[in-house]
């Protein structure tokens, strides 16, 4: 076969194939349509959306009311910051507010420390124990909060009058132990739930090597849990926010917490600025939980991890 006839057959089989830029696609591929979604995804799809607005649209309502210059939250007579500028005004509100700030603060701490020693223990010394003492903190988190009130305020007359220690006759302190109970729980679940998943060898490395337990548990453990605790005292913090229940049976006069506040607001009607201050908290709220994610995130953990920390899962 002579050259001129070898190319003239290579150029008949190049233009027989299928180009890569044809109407079929790349590589000649045919291109396929879009796959069509199932009527079972659309109505997943739909109702989740349904219950989103089912759970989100109360609080968007309030925050929109918030902005509202009428005499009554439900009147709406226009959009302005008045509610804003009346906080700043009632000293009534800013005491309120301080109140539940400083409780909650306080709260918090307990919480944290008393959650992370417990949620240490639970990780690192595994046993039957822990599965009681679970079912311990399963039950003061299920507990309505009615109950835990009313055993709450004799105890603390008890502790106040009957015993003289005058700490439990302080508004702020009858307020931060009560909302702790809970939170104390909570932060018990995270911590473990950090510290369960990883290995004890560093902490045993250290101990061979000589260190105190002090010292292991202060550089190794609680460096290990530290993304927990941050998360456990934010998540804390937040929710010793609004303990309506306790905080309306154990305050004392003077020391009246924001809940009980907008709760005793409510008989003579509600205010655009109880939905200013209650929009603050929002968002006070929502830059907790995004601290805990970075914190999480921050430490190396995934999306499900966070997820499972913040659960206590």
């Amino acid at each position: 076969m002579t050259p001129p006839e070898a190319m003239t057959q290579t150029e008949t089989i190049l233009r027989a194939r299928p180009t890569a830029t044809g109407p079929s696609g790349a590589g000649g591929a045919p291109r396929r349509g879009r796959a069509h979604r199932s009527w079972s995804d659309v109505a997943f799809t739909v109702w989740g959306v349904l219950v989103m607005l089912f759970l989100f649209l109360p609080i968007i309502v309030i925050v929109i009311y918030s902005f509202n210059t009428g005499r009554l939250l439900v009147s709406w007579d226009g959009f302005g910051f008045d509610a804003f500028r009346t906080i700043i005004e009632k000293p009534a509100i800013q005491n309120a507010v301080r109140v539940s700030m400083i409780t909650a603060f306080i709260a918090a701490i307990i919480a944290t420390v008393l959650g992370t020693l417990a949620g240490i223990a639970m990780a690192r010394y595994p046993g039957k124990w822990v599965w009681w003492f679970l079912s311990l903190l399963l039950l003061v988190s299920v507990t309505p909060e009615i109950v835990d009130a009313v055993a709450l305020l004799p105890f603390f007359v008890l502790l106040g009058q009957d015993f003289g220690v005058g700490m439990f006759n302080d508004g702020i302190v009858r307020l931060s132990v009560g909302s702790s109970l809970f939170a104390t729980a909570v932060v018990s679940y995270i911590v473990r739930a950090r510290l369960v998943g990883q290995d004890a060898n560093l902490e045993e490395a250290s101990a061979d090597l000589y260190a105190k337990p002090i010292t292991t548990f202060r550089r190794i453990t609680l460096a290990l849990a530290m993304p927990a605790v941050l998360a456990g005292f934010l998540l804390a913090f937040t929710l010793s926010l609004d303990n309506t229940i306790v905080a309306a049976f154990v305050q004392v006069s003077g020391t009246t917490p924001w809940p009980v506040y907008v709760l005793s607001a409510v008989r003579s009607g509600l205010r655009p600025e109880i939905a200013a201050v209650s929009t603050i908290m929002l968002l006070l709220t929502l830059v907790a939980l995004a601290l805990v994610a970075l914190v999480l995130k921050r430490a190396g953990d995934s999306a499900t991890q966070i997820a499972r920390t913040m659960t206590g899962g």
